[in-house]
């Protein structure tokens, strides 16, 4: 049944594009964009140094065989997304019922901090057992408080965002996670060159944590000065209303458990490409193509270096093709070109000629800028404003959680025990076609408003 929204909604036109009198200023605009950049780039820059130093990071911890403590540090690396979920209750609840704004700046100052306190943490040696373990509960913190950023940051810029460039605002969001991975494997890089393996151990992997901190405040400061979205704004005020009259409003995890199951389940197919994916090609490909393909350390950390770059250089392009395509045809399309191509491109690296494996890196690095470029504003569309932060929250999360964190820790058990190489293509194939099929079943909403308070409506067909 059509919606009376829908029935009613206008075509977009010239007049439809002019500002509104509520609509945020230019600055108030460019001010979301700086802080959720840098509030993703310092989570992501993060768990990039900590994958990309892993073998290091796990002697210092797990002391003895080589390949033991790696599979270790990628094990705790693991562990902490299982708390995500947990995260995404949370901030989800106060992003929805205090304020995008308010949220995002708590969870960048707890995030930060505990990365700060990585870089502090004395090793097995020196304080034993201890060092593990409280290495694994600042992970936890940083897996707590990171699980608001992506979605907070990605409903926050789709409802900032100007009519007909939701896609391009919302790009920012996986532009800054890969400018974080790109950073923290040029921090790696550099480290490795220009450090002995003594050097690297006693203090030269802590560098990458302890830059945190000042990262970390720049993207407070900024958060503290920008005002809630419009969207949000006017969704308090009638909810206001609604508590002089007498109703009490719903808790927004109530409400979206009980309005809106069906884009919940679709929100986690969506994102599944983009958990295995983003785990898979841009902070596994080092270790793999080193310790699974025979390439030298360096060469396999410029290989992701370049497939980053790659990523960041089409991911403002791709959303703006999800404006103009729509966000269910770019996802179509990038799930097939996965489905097809993974294969090809994993077979391609394991010939041993160096430059075959970086070109099929970087085709890949393609590939999933087209995906993550229209995802953020595309699972923003699938809820209403009154539980678009915690459904975000709560759909990405607990998918990064089962199936984007574990990707290394996975992949190292599964070539271990079976010695085939192909595992990580497997498994990439696996999450396109689940993700394939959820899109289909989703409805787009490239062309409609994002300012609704009603779950029906967001599965509305499209304005023409």
């Amino acid at each position: 049944m059509t919606s009376s929204s829908e029935t009613s909604e206008p075509n977009h036109s010239a007049a439809a594009d002019a500002p509104h009198p509520t609509d945020p200023d230019a600055g108030q605009r460019r001010k979301a964009i700086v802080s959720s950049f840098l509030g993703n780039f310092v989570e992501w820059f993060d768990y990039g140094a900590y994958s990309y130093l892993a073998v290091t990071i796990g002697s210092e911890f797990f002391p003895g065989d080589a390949a033991q403590s790696t599979l270790m540090a990628f094990g705790l690396f693991a562990v902490a997304f299982l708390i995500r979920p947990v995260g995404a209750f949370f901030w989800g609840h106060w992003g929805d019922r205090f304020g995008r704004t308010k949220t995002l700046a708590w969870s960048i100052l707890l995030m930060t901090g505990a990365t700060f306190l990585i870089g502090c943490l004395p090793g097995a040696s020196t304080i034993g057992i201890a060092a593990p373990l409280i290495l694994l509960l600042l992970r936890l913190v940083q897996g707590f408080s990171a699980s608001g950023e992506y979605a907070g940051a990605s409903a926050l810029l789709s409802e900032f965002a100007p009519h007909g460039k939701r896609g391009r605002y919302a790009s920012v969001v996986p532009a800054s996670t890969a400018s974080g991975l790109l950073l923290g494997s040029l921090a790696a890089t550099l480290l490795y060159g220009l450090l002995s393996d003594d050097a690297m151990a006693s203090w030269g992997w802590r560098l990458p944590f302890l830059v945190a901190a000042p990262l970390g405040l720049i993207g407070l400061y900024i958060r503290r000065k920008i005002e809630d979205t419009p969207a949000f704004v006017k969704h308090t005020t009638s909810q206001m209303e609604q508590v002089k009259r007498g109703h009490k409003p719903t808790p927004p995890l109530v409400e979206l458990l009980i309005s809106a199951p069906k884009q919940m389940i679709q929100g986690l197919g969506i994102v599944l490409l983009n958990a295995v994916g983003f785990y898979v090609v841009l902070t596994f490909m080092p270790t793999y193509l080193s310790e699974n393909l025979g390439y030298d350390a360096a060469a396999s950390q410029l290989a992701t270096t370049l497939s980053l770059v790659t990523y960041i250089a089409f991911i403002f392009l791709t959303g703006s093709v999800a404006d103009r395509m729509g966000r269910r045809n770019t996802l179509i399309l990038a799930s097939c070109l996965f489905i097809v191509l993974t294969i090809p491109a994993f077979l391609v690296m394991g010939t041993g000629h160096y430059w075959l494996a970086v070109l099929a890196l970087v085709i890949m690095g393609a590939f999933l800028s087209l995906n993550d470029g229209a995802l953020p504003s595309a699972v923003s569309e699938l809820f209403p404003t009154a539980v678009r932060f915690s459904g975000f929250a709560l759909v990405f999360n607990i998918g990064n959680a089962l199936f984007g964190g574990p990707m290394s820790a996975v992949n190292t058990w599964l070539i271990s025990r079976t010695g085939n190489t192909l595992w990580p293509a497997f498994l990439l194939m696996g999450a396109a076609l689940l993700a394939l099929g959820a899109v289909l079943w989703s409805k787009d909403r490239s062309k409609s408003s994002i300012d609704f308070d009603h779950a029906e409506e967001s599965v509305a067909e499209p304005v023409e």
